[in-house]
């Protein structure tokens, strides 16, 4: 770690502007106490929505815009709090914020628990009947139609009052997992290519895995997994206890499984899971082909799991700084129109970018924000080219949530994860192809196929596996099956064993990759990275190919928030998920890109 900077030492023309969501954390503090006052100004609506025989609505529309002020404002709150922790996850003080911003969610979620049963209880003739009367309320018709469509799973207000203050006890297996991920995790040094020793860290893994030195990649392998081989019984425990926390929601709320109670919240018929899964499996073949040309090229007797993500091309020089990565991803993304790549470049030069790895950042990357205020992007930068597509990914959530916000209320601003990873993965799409096609060098070519390649392998075929391995773990904790470490990592392995096939040394390390997951504590939620992979790819394939009905539709999309069911958003980019086709699609891509290679 000591060859990390420390967060006061980051230039801040590499930082996110927090001062863009409060001006400081004096005036957090402020708002924090008015909020926390504010939220009990919900209870004098309890069971006073029709009193008096009243049906013009407006105590409700009254109830609901408080609902939608208090939710923002405690968003905000949050946001700032949880982002600036992620800068330095080792700051003592943005802890207790955050700490602080998350026991004030429980309590607002406390608050307005009783809204959704007691829209319930007045019954959807009536409500319709309202809506009549006042035509405001007219706003919230689709938050009345999903509500009426859950129905059977909202409980009476006194159990959505205790399941909403039970929340912050259900996320401490996350929250134990992400300090000891992120805060306490130490790794061994390794010796580069040059001798050298250099600390293994989050950001610095992804760029051993890709050095020509197959040394540094094992070194580095082993010396990750290592660690959490080390805690493997204590990590088995965590993820247990996110199992049947999970498990326990989805009992009370009265659905059949915990895939049941997770893809509801979107509308997703359970069947789009399990048809992605059977798709992927009918086509590892595929995938099987991908790792012997891999260990053809790379000219090796086995592919160990540490040789995967290693270049196939040797003598491409792809070493590309930040400041060039951003007029490259600008560049690939003209496909969407100028009025995109105007803010794109917004969103560079006004601080929505937080770029390098400094100590105790947060590791990964991630898109987030609070409406009403532009939306942040926390990189952890490395010049490689896999970099440049991280930021192209993050600026296509960024995108999205600003032409959300910009063209919803806040009501309908926010959208489901299984849209969201579509804006994303279609920014990398697109980006590709416009590498390939200004490429004239030969090898340079080959290396952006393989790029390509990599990313069907790791965001489709990969994320695929993972959504298999919580499929699996979930089932057995729903039939009271034990979830040891011992056993999941055999679970793990079988898992890798066949997805890469025969010509795939499946090392003992990879069984552990499950305890590294930060994704799986949140369950249920990687299937959507290949179901969104499969929707991007059929919808850049669209435009590039010139499609002005697609592009037309994909515009009005990123406009649309949640405004829609995501099955129905995606079926105004001429996509439809209920179907085989945009899995068909995309795998018939990758197939296209192994015969090109």
């Amino acid at each position: 770690m000591s060859n990390l900077i420390t967060r006061k030492e980051v230039n801040p023309d590499y930082c996110w502007k927090m001062s863009d969501l409060f001006v400081s954390d004096e005036v957090w503090e402020k708002e924090y106490e008015i909020v926390t006052n504010d939220i009990p100004a919900l209870d004098k609506f309890k069971g006073v929505i029709l009193s008096d025989g009243d049906k013009s609505g407006d105590t409700l529309l009254e109830l609901l815009k408080l609902e939608d002020e208090l939710s923002l404002r405690v968003e905000r709150l949050y946001v700032y709090a949880t982002q600036c922790f992620h800068q330095d996850m080792t700051n003592t003080l943005y802890q207790d914020m955050s700490s602080k911003a998350e026991m004030l969610l429980v309590k607002y979620q406390e608050a307005a628990s009783f809204i959704d049963p007691l829209i319930l209880s007045i019954g959807k003739d009536c409500i319709n009947e309202l809506c009549e009367n006042n035509t405001e309320l007219r706003l919230f018709d689709r938050v009345f139609e999903v509500l009426f469509r859950k129905a059977e799973h909202i409980l009476d207000e006194d159990t959505e009052k205790l399941l909403a203050g039970v929340k912050e006890v259900s996320d401490g297996p996350g929250d134990i997992f992400a300090m000891f991920n992120n805060a306490d995790i130490r790794f061994p040094n390794i010796k580069d290519e040059n001798g050298e020793e250099v600390p293994i860290t989050h950001g610095k893994y992804s760029l051993y895995l890709r050095n020509q030195n197959r040394q540094v990649r094992e070194d580095a392998f082993k010396g990750l997994y290592s660690v959490y081989l080390a805690h493997r019984n204590t990590l088995a425990a965590t993820y247990r206890a996110n199992v049947k926390q999970h498990a326990f929601f989805a009992r009370t709320r009265k659905y059949k499984n915990g895939m049941e109670y997770s893809l509801a919240d979107a509308n997703i018929p359970v069947s789009v899971y399990d048809s992605l899964i059977k798709s992927v499996r009918d086509h590892l073949p595929l995938l099987h082909r991908y790792v012997s040309l891999r260990k053809k090229e790379l000219d090796l007797d086995k592919i160990h799991m540490y040789d995967l993500y290693v270049p196939m091309v040797k003598e491409v020089d792809m070493s590309i700084e930040y400041e060039e990565a951003k007029k490259i991803v600008k560049e690939g993304l003209a496909p969407l129109g100028s009025d995109y790549q105007d803010m794109l470049q917004t969103g560079y030069d006004n601080g929505w970018i937080d770029v390098y790895e400094n100590v105790g950042k947060r590791s990964g990357a991630y898109s987030w924000g609070a409406y009403g205020t532009h939306p942040y992007v926390l990189l952890n930068y490395q010049n490689d080219l896999n970099n440049v597509f991280t930021l192209a990914h993050e600026m296509g959530h960024a995108l999205h949530s600003y032409y959300s916000d910009e063209n919803q209320p806040y009501v309908y601003a926010g959208y489901k994860i299984f849209v969201a990873e579509v804006a994303s993965t279609c920014n990398e799409s697109l980006l590709v192809h416009h590498l390939l096609d200004k490429c004239e060098d030969e090898n340079e070519r080959k290396y952006l196929v393989n790029y390509f390649m990599e990313q069907f392998r790791t965001t489709f075929f990969r994320q695929a596996m993972f959504a298999e391995f919580e499929k699996i773990t979930h089932e057995m904790c729903m039939n009271g099956e034990s979830l040891t470490a011992e056993g999941m990592c055999d679970i793990y392995k079988k898992l890798n064993e066949d997805y890469f096939g025969p010509d795939a040394y499946v090392d003992e390390q990879i069984a552990m990759e499950w305890a590294r997951i930060p994704h799986f504590y949140n369950p249920f939620y990687v299937y959507q990275y290949a179901t969104g992979f499969a929707a991007a790819i059929t919808i850049s394939k669209s435009i590039l190919d010139g499609d002005e009905k697609v592009l037309e539709g994909y515009k009005l999309f990123l406009k649309s928030g949640g405004s829609m069911d995501p099955i129905d958003l995606l079926k105004l980019c001429g996509v439809d998920m209920t179907t085989t086709e945009p899995v068909d699609t995309a795998l018939k891509v990758f197939e296209e890109l192994l015969d090109k290679y």
